[in-house]
């Protein structure tokens, strides 16, 4: 099979954020997707809007950036398109959050969006997908060739517990504390193209990959590989899956920022004629299970002999490493935001402190509803 790779400008940026819709007075997850898209200009006779679209629950719009150069670019971008569904909502008595489950709505209540895309996953997934009430912020990062793609995406599963730690937030789950930081990971991951990616040598073990699961029936298309790291061959870029929902459009520029700088500098380095390193496949393993279990309190491997490592340490020496690149990209304030994220805790540190001081699952969702409107940490 034969995969054309759209090469993309170098270090060019997309966003895709997937926003909840709640009810204000319950709170709880609402089916308005369609209602607020048609208002949008979704479904009309020839109408469609370019930067919001549905996703695979009714109580879900995702909003998405064009092609971006920079991070604030980005930001930009993605708050226009969140200002335009924001107001739909609120028309209707809604409101919008971004976390990577909803703290206490049941899975079980949820409508399909009407694609017949969508209904023919859930005839083949069944159980699985329907219980994907989990949300997400994917990264698109422009690369200028298929070969690339494939060294930067095998390389940046060293920071897939970087990315988790710094963006989890759910751990909540129907009412309950899972105890972990990022649930949402291991309700994802249970999909059988989803998860952690394998390592391919090239370009054309790739191609070989997707035929052999489109002439078995496993996928209809590429966009049916859902790892945490993948090459897109459409948009020419490597895309990072593995954040939960980001509460917070200044969270969001921070993680853009660091998806950004270390694309550039994975890039860099291969210009350079490097060959990039890749962890063993049990010590990525490993990390990503931390990082969704302790969040930006966990402890991750840092080499072969099982020396480990803080990855709020690791996230602050990756920042110093990255802060060249981040200044000639324009992002540096950006990237450096990450600190604070890692200082104050991330959403799912700042949720368990609402229920700490007394508060219930309803106030967490009033402080992610508030994080949202304000883009001020909780």
């Amino acid at each position: 099979m034969h995969i054309p790779f759209n090469a993309s400008e170098r270090s060019s940026l997309g966003v895709e954020v997937e926003l909840e819709i709640v009810d204000r007075r319950s709170r709880e997850l609402t089916s308005a997707a369609t209602s607020i898209l048609h208002e949008m200009g979704v479904g009309h006779p020839g109408g469609d809007h370019p930067k919001a679209k549905h996703e695979l629950f009714e109580c879900t719009v995702e909003i998405i950036t064009g092609i971006c150069t920079t991070v604030a670019e980005a930001r930009d971008d993605l708050g226009t398109t969140l200002k335009e569904v924001a107001a739909a909502a609120e028309r209707r008595g809604l409101a919008l959050l971004c976390s990577g489950t909803h703290p206490f709505s049941d899975w079980h209540d949820q409508q399909v969006a009407p694609d017949p895309r969508y209904a023919r996953l859930m005839e083949e997934m069944q159980w699985l997908a329907r219980r994907m009430q989990i949300f997400g912020v994917h990264f698109h990062v422009g690369v200028r060739s298929a070969e690339k793609s494939i060294a930067i995406a095998n390389a940046l599963t060293a920071y897939i517990p970087h990315f988790l730690a710094l963006s989890a937030s759910s751990p909540y789950w129907q009412g309950r504390d899972t105890g972990l930081a990022s649930c949402r990971s291991k309700v994802f991951e249970n999909l059988p193209t989803a998860g952690l990616p394998y390592r391919l040598e090239g370009w054309a073990e790739f191609e070989q990959f997707m035929e052999t699961l489109v002439n078995a029936q496993a996928i209809t298309s590429i966009r049916e590989v859902w790892w945490d790291i993948r090459p897109h061959p459409d948009f020419g870029t490597v895309e990072l899956r593995i954040c939960d929902g980001i509460p917070r459009l200044g969270e969001v520029a921070g993680l853009a920022a660091l998806a950004q700088s270390l694309v550039e500098w994975l890039d860099t380095l291969i210009d350079r004629g490097y060959k990039l390193p890749v962890p063993r496949e049990w010590v990525m393993r490993v990390n990503k299970w931390r990082a969704a279990r302790y969040g930006v309190e966990a402890e991750i491997i840092g080499d072969d002999h099982g020396t480990r490592v803080p990855v709020a340490q690791s996230i602050r020496e990756l920042v110093e490493e990255l802060t060249p690149v981040a200044s000639r990209l324009g992002c540096l304030d950006e990237l450096t935001s990450n600190l604070g994220t890692v200082d104050r805790g991330p959403s799912y540190l700042r949720q368990r402190r609402v229920v700490e001081a007394g508060g219930s699952p309803v106030d967490v969702v009033d402080s992610l509803v508030r994080e949202m409107e304000t883009d001020r940490p909780t």
